[in-house]
C-alpha cells in the first residue's frame, strides 16, 4: 500500500483523506439508520395503549420522546391532544421535519464527496501528464525514463482511487438517501394514525 501511494504521488493525500471520511460516514450511517432504532415495532401501539389507561401525562410524554425519533414525532402530538386536530397535525409536523433533518444529516457530505473524488483523481492526472511532459527534454528525446514512469504511476493511480472511493460512495449515498425516505413515510404514517385515532375518525385493530 506504501509503494502505491509513493508511485501516486503528493496528489493522492486528499484522495485518502476523503476515503477516510467516506468509510467513516458510511459507518455511523449504517449502525443510526437502522428501522429498529428510528421506527420500532409497536411503539405506536404501546402509546395508544397507554394512553388508554392514564391519559397524557408528563411521564409518558417525556418516555416517548426519549424513546426513538418516532418517539418525538408521536410525543410532539400527545403535547397538543387535547387541541384542535389541525394544532395537532402542526406540531408533528414541525417534529417530523426536525427529525427528518437529523436522518439526512452527513448525507451531504457523502454525496460530495461521491462527486468530488473522480475531480480530485483528474487533477492527479493531469499533474501526471505534467511530469510526463517534464520528462521529455528539448528536443523531444532524451526522456528520464524514471520520471516518465513515475508521471505515468501519478495518472493512473490518482485517476483509479479517485473512481474506488466515488462508486462506493455514490452507491451508499442513493441507498441511505432511500432508506431515510422510507422511514420518514414510516414516521408520518403512525402519526396520521395518532392523530385519527385519538380525534375519533380511526379505530385501532
Amino acid at each position: 500500500m506504501l509503494e502505491i501511494i509513493r508511485a501516486a504521488g503528493w496528489p493522492i493525500i486528499p484522495l485518502l483523506f476523503a476515503s477516510v471520511i467516506a468509510l467513516a460516514l458510511i459507518i455511523e450511517r449504517s449502525i443510526s439508520l437502522r428501522r429498529g432504532v428510528i421506527v420500532p415495532a409497536g411503539l405506536l401501539d404501546k402509546v395508544l395503549s397507554e394512553l388508554r389507561q392514564g391519559g397524557p401525562g408528563d411521564e409518558l410524554i417525556a418516555r416517548v420522546h426519549a424513546h426513538s425519533p418516532l418517539g418525538q414525532v408521536l410525543a410532539a402530538g400527545l403535547r397538543n391532544v387535547r387541541s384542535s386536530r389541525e394544532v395537532m397535525k402542526e406540531s408533528i409536523e414541525e417534529a417530523g421535519r426536525g427529525v427528518a433533518h437529523d436522518l439526512e444529516r452527513f448525507l451531504t457530505t457523502l454525496g460530495t464527496i461521491a462527486t468530488v473524488s473522480p475531480l480530485m483523481g483528474l487533477f492527479g492526472t493531469v499533474v501526471g501528464m505534467i511530469e510526463l511532459f517534464g520528462a521529455q527534454g528539448p528536443s523531444g528525446v532524451g526522456a528520464d525514463p524514471q520520471q516518465l514512469a513515475h508521471g505515468i504511476s501519478v495518472a493512473l493511480y490518482n485517476t483509479g482511487f479517485g473512481l474506488l472511493i466515488a462508486i462506493p460512495s455514490l452507491i451508499a449515498h442513493r441507498h441511505f438517501r432511500a432508506m431515510v425516505d422510507g422511514l420518514v413515510v414510516d414516521m408520518e404514517q403512525a402519526a396520521v394514525k395518532l392523530v385519527e385515532v385519538l380525534h375519533g375518525e380511526r379505530r385501532t385493530k
